[in-house]
């Protein structure tokens, strides 16, 4: 989502890009569109697809991996058409769809578009398939990009695939996809100051740690301030003693477990009763995909919930980890939007030096239960006939598929049992999925 300052002047620094990927577009199957946050890449770039002529009236499929930025984005497009969601420009997310005949823009999650791809193959009626902020390199979005070339090369050679991202690195993955072509576009960017806070805290006391910081913000600039935090548990604490010592001023908190409304307000311009000031309290749910309107400021703890699959327990739990330098720029840049800001670092200028520079991509660290599973329901036994950013680990996925064995979804060549087919249309785990087709049976 793109800030309303930028949205009146009706230009994006993306605009000046958008020939250059239409002509892309027309001559290559895979377009990798590089812009970071701000640039307008994730509404401008959408409507302006609808003219390419090899799209013949088809649709357009927009992959969101968070459901308030899948919302947001098609909430904007539509306001910037004068219409309303559902009609040429719509969504579909868990729960909730609004679309209509004369949709041509559909903006999905992840897990959406991986069911879509399952059950229907060749994606009828859809002519681009657009991965958004693909940095955040999420298990569905590698899953969902390896199907669509596996469908584009045998199925659908007219699909096109365009792929959205803020810090990847594009040049690498470009020779994965035979040296597709990629577009840069710049962003808008005032300076931001960086204050590092000398000491390391610890995720024992971050939450100490940020109040009083949020404090200092509030004391010594002007405009919103954003605060990240690593998950909910954190969140509500910061929130809660924030009210206590700040009263007047509204303070938001914002991560995926919120209802939809609840998150809304947290991004909406403008602040609830009156009150000058508002205060929002996030996951890294307002890392790129998000733009809050009116932050100033950014109070960063360093740290983020990370998920890791615990072999020995099989479940996949989450850690609280550092940050990588990827992550730190662009949250700092959160605070660099409408004017200059600041970054307040709640770690050592020492301990910046030793992030890592990308957090390691999901498929290498998660359960592949799932995966395995989306796999066989593809058809593919052979994980290396698809292409990959980042194959998944050999180990991890051959403990995933005898871990599907003994649930009875696959048989001894790796296919899909009829149990199997039932659990693969259950939107759920596969250990859930097998428990509720036992249930039903008793």
């Amino acid at each position: 989502m793109t800030n309303s300052a930028t949205a009146t002047a009706g230009q994006f620094p993306v605009d000046a890009s958008l020939p250059q990927l239409l002509s892309a577009l027309s001559d290559h199957p895979v377009v990798i569109l590089e812009a970071p946050p701000g640039a307008g890449k994730t509404t401008r770039v959408p409507p302006a697809l609808l003219d390419l002529p090899s799209l013949n009236g088809q649709k357009i499929l927009m992959l969101e991996p968070r459901r308030i930025a899948a919302v947001g984005a098609a909430d904007f497009m539509a306001r910037q058409s004068g219409e309303e969601v559902g009609q040429s420009i719509g969504y579909t997310i868990r729960y909730e769809r609004k679309v209509s005949a004369a949709t041509r823009i559909e903006v999905v999650t992840e897990g959406v578009l991986t069911r879509r791809l399952q059950s229907d193959p060749e994606l009828r009626g859809i002519g681009i398939v657009i991965f958004d902020e693909f940095h955040e390199r999420n298990l569905h979005s590698d899953l969902a990009l390896a199907l669509c070339l596996d469908a584009q090369k045998g199925l659908r050679p007219d699909l096109k695939i365009v792929i959205m991202s803020a810090t990847l690195e594009s040049e690498d993955l470009a020779r994965r996809l035979d040296n597709a072509p990629v577009i840069s576009s710049e962003g808008w960017m005032f300076p931001v100051g960086i204050s590092y806070v000398g000491q390391d805290v610890t995720p024992r006391s971050i939450v100490a740690a940020a109040v009083a910081t949020t404090g200092q913000a509030l004391q010594q600039s002007e405009g919103d301030v954003l605060v990240f935090m690593p998950g909910a548990y954190e969140i509500d604490r910061t929130v809660e003693a924030l009210r206590r010592q700040h009263p007047g001023i509204d303070i938001c908190p914002l991560y995926g477990g919120l209802s939809l409304p609840e998150q809304r307000r947290a991004i909406e311009p403008g602040c609830r009763d009156g009150r000058g000031r508002k205060v929002v309290v996030a996951t890294n749910v307002a890392e790129t995909s998000l733009t809050i309107e009116g932050v100033r400021t950014v109070v960063d703890c360093g740290f983020e919930k990370r998920p890791r699959f615990d072999a020995a327990r099989g479940l996949t739990i989450f850690e609280t980890v550092r940050i990588s330098r990827a992550s730190a720029k662009q949250r700092a840049g959160r605070s660099g939007r409408l004017g200059p800001g600041t970054s307040y670092r709640l770690w050592s200028e020492g301990t910046q030096g030793a992030l890592l520079p990308q957090a390691p991509p999901e498929i290498t660290v998660a359960d592949l239960a799932p995966l395995a599973l989306d796999l066989a329901h593809w058809g593919v036994i052979d994980v290396d006939s698809l292409v990959w950013l980042d194959p998944p680990p050999v180990g991890h996925l051959k403990a995933a598929r005898q871990l599907l064995q003994r649930l009875g979804a696959l048989n001894d060549c790796l296919q899909l049992t009829p149990i199997g087919k039932q659990m693969a249309k259950t939107p759920a785990h596969p250990r859930l999925g097998r428990l509720l087709l036992q249930a039903q049976q008793e």
